[in-house]
């Protein structure tokens, strides 16, 4: 961002708030960075956890939730629905936030991962471009890579509950 969005001045930096921030000299508008942020659906089937594994960079390989960047006028939960089903053909009903966690590995940028426990209401699974692979996983034989952008503490906070009988 160079220029100010309400008045077009070039910003400058300026030390506010204990950062060096992009303000605006003319109309003192200040440029504040937001988090990103995710939503997954956290899908269960006889005890079994659904995994994706990406085909693609950044976690080339590795296993994950579905799930994917909430929309600016996206509730959420509509955002884990929606990429549950853009991923897997399966079509869900988000109940309950299961869990939130933040992340700063993210190649793409810092943010927040928002999982909802998610019941499949309709559907096949069939996986799209995202992703190589997708199964139920048991939740002592996961699999051994796992991607970051919160998808890690997620998925150990899930075998945590259901080692100790809770639920989500």
């Amino acid at each position: 961002m160079a220029y100010c969005f309400h008045c077009g001045t070039e910003l400058e930096e300026k030390w506010l708030d204990g950062q060096n921030r992009l303000a605006c000299p003319a109309c003192r508008w200040v440029h504040y960075p937001q988090f990103k942020v995710g939503a997954a659906a956290l899908v269960v089937k006889d005890g079994n956890l659904l995994l994706l594994r990406r085909s693609r960079e950044p976690w080339l390989g590795c296993w994950y939730l579905p799930a994917g960047y909430v929309e600016a006028d996206e509730n959420p939960a509509a955002a884990a629905e929606r990429e549950l089903f853009e991923e897997t053909g399966l079509k869900a009903t988000a109940c309950c936030l299961a869990g939130t966690y933040y992340f700063d590995a993210d190649p793409r940028g810092n943010g927040i991962l928002l999982v909802y426990a998610c019941l499949v209401t309709s559907g096949s699974l069939a996986i799209n471009d995202e992703a190589d692979a997708a199964g139920f996983f048991d939740p002592i034989r996961l699999p051994e890579q796992l991607t970051g952008a919160g998808h890690k503490p997620a998925i150990e906070d899930w075998v945590f509950r259901q080692k100790a009988g809770q639920k989500p």
